[in-house]
């Protein structure tokens, strides 16, 4: 079974973890500071936190902005819960604005009629490693006051008109999942470039208390002091030394991602029974996932079947995602449900996701397109 992704560990990344194991530092230790110096420099922020996970990182995003009961913050149904989650951690509530039927990123035509006197947020996803339209939602965000934050736990090392992701909004989220660019295990990180904010999310990311051990260590002191209620996202260094090693690859890990998507464009290119997404001419694209969109007219069969097929004949695709206004919590909480972003719904009963990671070999690539063809073709009425 060829998965939808997987990590990518190499020797020098498991000798970087063994050398942490055997100094003094496993937490809050310098390897912390050092992959978030190294990955805010690739990004171009001027500042970067790292914390326990993607979901921690937008929780403490939310917390930096002052999220809080009766606020609301705009974002996409196409994403993992976490995205639409960390503003319900904070009280707030998320309100669902439908994406652009050929991107599936959340509409910038469409986000001002959610607009109220209580948005304080925009959240934008870059889905599958496509950046948003940043300069639309600058705009948008500029011209209601409101705080711009992009998830861009795809999107590693994508570019929007020549610039990274991670230097666009005030913040950029990033995770470190296995199937992501690059791994800790778990983690996450946060870029910026607002000084506040940054200060803001190591509190958060430490229990709300102004100092960590290496930093009372080094001033020789026992004393601290908690100024506000954070919470236990810190990172180790164990992680971060993994992290920082694999960064050392991840302009390579981006350079296989976009061939094998290459090829993949290149083989489904005359096919009228799938279809990839759109990619806009003015990105670079990360590909986190490649996505395609199953016609069920021309293939006869729906998506289930297709997928199933897919997975018989050992190719390990996946769904992302169910929109997050169709989660039962949402629907029971916050009264969402079918026909609030109908564009949404309608490509989520088609999407597939095919296996997409820096390990797969020609071989790989090959079974997966033969696997599509021949299902797909198998279906024709």
């Amino acid at each position: 079974m060829i998965p939808y992704g997987r990590q990518f560990i190499d020797e020098d990344d498991i000798t970087a973890v063994v050398e942490v194991l055997r100094s003094d530092w496993l937490t809050t230790g310098p390897k912390v500071t050092e992959f978030e110096e190294a990955f805010a420099d690739f990004v171009g922020a001027k500042y970067a936190v790292a914390l326990s996970s993607g979901t921690a990182a937008l929780h403490a995003a939310m917390y930096a902005l002052g999220i809080g009961p009766g606020d609301e913050v705009i974002l996409p149904p196409m994403t993992f819960a976490a995205t639409a989650n960390c503003v319900v951690f904070q009280g707030g509530t998320p309100i669902f604005v439908d994406v652009d039927p050929d991107t599936l990123l959340i509409d910038p035509g469409k986000v001002g009629e959610k607009i109220t006197s209580r948005t304080k947020a925009i959240i934008a996803v870059d889905y599958a490693g496509h950046p948003c339209d940043y300069d639309q939602l600058r705009v948008i965000a500029d011209k209601y006051g409101l705080k711009l934050v992009a998830d861009g736990c795809h999107a590693l090392g994508a570019e929007y008109k020549g610039k990274k992701v991670g230097s666009l909004a005030d913040m950029t989220v990033f995770s470190f999942h296995p199937v992501k660019h690059i791994t800790t295990g778990e983690g996450g990180m946060i870029t910026t470039d607002g000084p506040e904010l940054a200060k803001r999310l190591r509190l958060f990311r430490n229990h709300g208390i102004t100092t960590d051990f290496r930093q009372r260590a080094k001033l020789g002191s026992w004393f601290y002091e908690m100024v506000d209620l954070g919470y236990n996202y810190r990172i180790t260094d164990i992680q971060c030394a993994l992290g920082r090693s694999q960064m050392k690859r991840l302009p390579q890990f981006l350079e296989k991602r976009r061939e094998i998507a290459s090829r993949y464009d290149q083989a489904f290119a005359q096919m009228d029974n799938i279809s990839p997404l759109a990619v806009r001419g003015y990105v670079l694209h990360a590909y986190h996932l490649y996505v395609i969109r199953i016609n069920e007219e021309a293939c006869g069969k729906d998506r289930a079947q297709v997928f199933h097929s897919l997975q018989e004949n050992g190719i390990g695709v996946n769904v992302h995602y169910i929109p997050v206004h169709l989660h039962s919590l949402y629907r029971d909480q916050f009264g969402t449900g079918p026909g609030l972003c109908p564009v949404a719904e309608e490509a989520y009963e088609r999407l597939i996701s095919l296996p997409m990671f820096p390990a797969m070999s020609d071989e790989d690539v090959h079974d997966v397109i033969r696997a599509v063809q021949k299902v797909v073709s198998a279906y024709r009425v």
